[in-house]
């Protein structure tokens, strides 16, 4: 016990820590925390008076967010940056956790997720862990309460059942979670992905999602606030004292287009918490202006002061907490001339709400394009949340750019329009609204200083010249591209580190001197490394991992992802030719053929150059021609179609098996749209497979049919079990073998050439009823808003007989009843009788297989 505790209290030996405190942090867990440090050899260095920290000597920074000044420091020199819940976590485990799951950095969007892989292909299993750890996550092999996501296609995996059966807290999620999030660049709520009703696998892509809350874009919806915000920790309205303002310079631009009383109040605020305002660009802190332009603007830029517009220091005074500007889009000043190429562009936006819609509303102004509220054929992009609306069937039709906001966003933070063809701009995963990721994307300071502020002048001040070095450093630790790009990583810096003085030579020698590892190597033409992967230890104990994270050449991920891309072509091939037999074709290289093929050809060269081993090769042959013929199978003597039939529910083994009985019977079980000879269901439904087939002359069987076959292992007269439902032919008023028999006739052309359109938005989709009606030979078309006129305008003298109907497939939702009097309109300018009905009167139809109409489909008298 004694050893353990010596060992215990060397824990943080060689760490000193630095606490930031914030609304996530605050001052009691700080004093616990610190606490646990000191008592496991650990040094806690305070603030200093204006709450700035002293990164000398530090070697871990503890903060629940990067929202604080010296961030950008501590990405120069390679400090840590890790949550409070690293100290817990590294005192439960008697040894110092990994860095990169606790980074409070949201662009590593998986920074808290502990996976484990079940059910997956190999491959794919490489790529899902390797690009998870590369975005902060830890894969785990085995199921512990740590885990939080199990990636599996389905619950029979033993990992799933063990946190079924001890209701674990861990989310059971589809593979297709994973992708969409590496796709996107941004995590996604895993809400329609989790198992085992995963929304995904049920639900189609055009219905409703949900409009989500825009978290990320509080305070940050317009570069030109028109009003200062009320405090958000505010109840009464009264101001509470500002502290993100102590100690530091405020300088106001000349371009802010404010007025004289609502500067007196910003000045008043500033001052009160313990700021000033000032008029030199050289003294200030915060630099406040409207455009990326100007002496001051360049100057400060130069200088590296904190560069903000009006809505960032409205922030601030609101929120009381000092956050970055270049960490949301419009905090920043905007171009005065906007991006480049963006100048002719007419935007429009879909299924975006609330601030979302502000937000983008006003980013595509501030890069110079044009935004309208409606869309016309002279749009050139469309931005929206979903692919599916309105809008969107329109940009397909008008051949008009569709992206998610991602596009405009990258654009915007990289000063120059992103290409189009670039995937993740275009991914729109199925039932999610990407609403929910607005607001996410950091500027890109390279790319501002190389297009508004570029150079430097040849003296700086010390400070000046500190911080410019700073921002070199930081941009250099950090990821240069992909997901991550702008995060730095840290590890432990060595305690005499200063960065006016020291070489790069210095600070790995200094380093290794420290620590015993060398320091990371500085990026120059080559792309910074990913971390490598820590081996698996499988007696159920955590990595031997220390606090730092060693680079390596690249993840998994992009091992795995290349790798997988450069066999998908051959794994594709092999597939699909190892499945053919010798029936398919004269092909040569099928599967077994293959194989036979290259023997027959060494035989024939075997023959040709030594003709006394002919007996030995034609012995060789007649062994291999012995080989036991495959059974051959009777022939198919019946074709049915099931619908409705409950015996293999949620079983498919045995469906499998007992489709090899039938097909021994001679009954082959096809799938809807084959050729058929009986259907077979246990009762009347109306559905789209008993419509379909009732309306090919198919003769209606019970099901009790397949199950004799089935039990008896005998196919009994199918006209002893002909389908009886008194109950459900009673309730759709019709005789089930007068359809058949009429169907017979009909041979799939009761409705031929009968026109029946069907409103875009009725309930159920348009696919059903375009089924249906195309089983018996209707001319189907989808009616909405945008709907042309189809029908030839006619007059009554031009035409021969009477005005013929017309249908229109439609329910009485308000966004319907809107289309009813331009239908009814363009059939009458046609010569036509309009008839908008219930989507009963074309089920019954087809159900009864006899045309007819009574008044009591028409939507006005249906629905009423």
């Amino acid at each position: 016990m004694a050893d353990q505790d010596d060992a215990g209290g060397q824990l943080f030996s060689s760490c000193v820590f630095t606490f930031v405190p914030s609304r996530d942090l605050q001052d009691t867990l700080i004093d616990e925390l610190s606490k646990n440090v000191v008592n496991f050899g650990g040094q806690v260095v305070e603030q200093k008076r204006d709450k700035s920290l002293s990164l000398e000597k530090v070697t871990h920074i503890i903060a629940n967010t990067i929202d604080f000044p010296q961030y950008g420091d501590a990405s120069a020199m390679m400090i840590p940056v890790v949550k409070s819940s690293w100290v817990s976590a590294s005192l439960t485990r008697n040894k110092q956790a990994q860095i990169r799951p606790y980074s409070p950095d949201p662009r590593l969007f998986f920074s808290e997720v502990v996976l484990s892989v079940a059910d997956v292909p190999p491959t794919d299993k490489e790529s899902i862990i390797g690009a998870t750890m590369a975005m902060g996550g830890v894969d785990s092999e085995n199921i512990t309460k740590l885990v939080t996501h199990i990636c599996a296609l389905s619950l029979d995996h033993p990992k799933c059942q063990i946190a079924l059966e001890k209701k674990l807290k861990a989310k059971i999620v589809l593979p297709h979670w994973f992708d969409d999030c590496f796709r996107l660049g941004k995590r996604i709520d895993e809400g329609p992905y989790l198992l085992p009703d995963a929304e995904i696998l049920r639900a189609r892509p055009e219905d409703d999602v949900p409009v989500p809350a825009s978290q990320h874009l509080e305070g940050a919806t317009s570069a030109r606030p028109q009003y200062l915000p009320t405090p958000a920790d505010s109840m009464t309205g009264v101001r509470p004292t500002l502290t993100v303002f102590d100690h530091k310079k405020v300088m106001l631009s000349w371009d802010l287009s404010i007025t004289a009383r609502l500067r007196e109040i910003v000045q008043d605020l500033i001052q009160d918490g313990g700021g000033q305002l000032t008029e030199s660009v050289d003294d200030c802190d915060f630099f406040i202006c409207q455009y990326r332009d100007g002496d001051q603007y360049v100057r400060a830029c130069h200088a590296g002061k904190n560069v903000g517009n009006l809505s960032w220091l409205y922030h601030l005074i609101t929120q009381n907490e000092w956050t970055s500007p270049m960490r949301r889009l419009l905090h920043y000043p905007v171009p005065r001339d906007g991006i480049p190429g963006f100048k002719d562009q007419k935007i429009t936006v879909s299924n975006y709400g609330g601030e979302a819609r502000i937000y983008l509303e006003n980013l595509i102004t501030a890069a110079g394009a044009t935004y309208t509220k409606t869309m016309k054929a002279d749009n050139t992009h469309l931005i929206t949340a979903r692919d599916n609306s309105e809008k969107c069937e329109a940009a397909r039709d008008w051949n008009i750019h569709m992206v998610n906001h991602l596009w405009i966003e990258e654009s915007y933070a990289k000063c120059e329009m992103q290409s189009l063809t670039v995937s993740k701009y275009t991914h729109f995963p199925a039932r999610t609204n990407l609403g929910e990721v607005i607001g996410q994307t950091f500027f890109d300071e390279s790319k501002l200083r190389n297009m508004y502020y570029p150079g430097g002048p040849e003296k700086l001040t010390p400070a000046a010249s500190r911080k410019r070095k700073m921002l070199d450093m930081a941009n250099e630790n950090a990821y240069s591209d992909g997901p991550a790009e702008g995060v730095a990583i840290g590890r432990q810096a060595r305690k005499d580190f200063d960065v006016m003085k020291d070489t790069d030579a210095d600070y790995a020698t200094k380093t290794t001197e420290e620590f015993g590892v060398p320091a990371p190597a500085k990026r120059r033409a080559t792309q910074v490394a990913t971390p490598a992967r820590g081996r698996h230890v499988r007696s159920g104990k955590e990595n031997e991992t220390p606090s730092t994270v060693s680079t390596g050449s690249r993840s998994a991920k992009d091992k795995a992802q290349k790798r997988l891309s450069d066999l998908a072509p051959d794994i594709a091939l092999y597939e699909k030719e190892k499945k053919r037999g010798t029936k398919d074709g004269p092909g040569l290289w099928g599967g077994k053929r293959a194989a036979d093929h290259i023997d027959r050809e060494n035989l024939n060269r075997r023959s040709a150059s030594s003709p006394a081993d002919e007996d030995d090769d034609e012995g060789a042959a007649k062994k291999r021609a012995a080989k036991k013929a495959r059974p051959t199978l009777p022939e198919i003597e019946m074709r049915v179609v099931l619908t409705g039939f409950k015996r293999w529910v949620n079983d498919k083994y045995k469906e499998d098996a007992d489709r090899k009985k039938l097909r021994d019977l001679g009954i082959a079980v096809v799938t809807d749209g084959q050729p058929c000879d009986f259907l077979v269901a246990p009762h009347v439904v109306r559905t789209v497979k008993f419509l379909r087939n009732l309306s090919k002359g198919a003769t209606v069987l019970s099901s009790d049919w397949i199950e004799k076959c089935l039990d008896s292992g005998k196919v009994p007269l199918p006209e002893d079990y002909l389908l009886q439902d008194k109950a459900n032919e009673k309730k759709f008023d019709f005789k089930l073998q007068n359809s058949v028999d009429r169907a017979a006739k009909n041979k799939g052309r009761l409705l031929w050439n009968v026109p029946i359109y069907c409103t875009s938005c009725i309930k159920n989709g348009t696919d059903s009823y375009k089924a249906i009606a195309d089983a018996n030979g209707a001319i189907f078309l989808v009616y909405a808003a945008r709907s042309g006129t189809t029908i030839k305008p006619t007059k009554p003298e031009e035409d021969e007989g009477a005005p013929e109907p017309v249908y229109l497939l439609s329910t009485a939702s308000p966004e319907e009843k809107k289309l009813w009097p331009r239908f009814e309109a363009m059939a009458r300018q046609g010569n036509m009788e309009p008839r908008v009905v219930a989507s009963d009167w074309l089920l019954d139809v087809v159900m009864k297989q006899q045309v007819s109409f009574d008044k009591k489909y028409l939507v006005t008298n249906f629905f009423s």
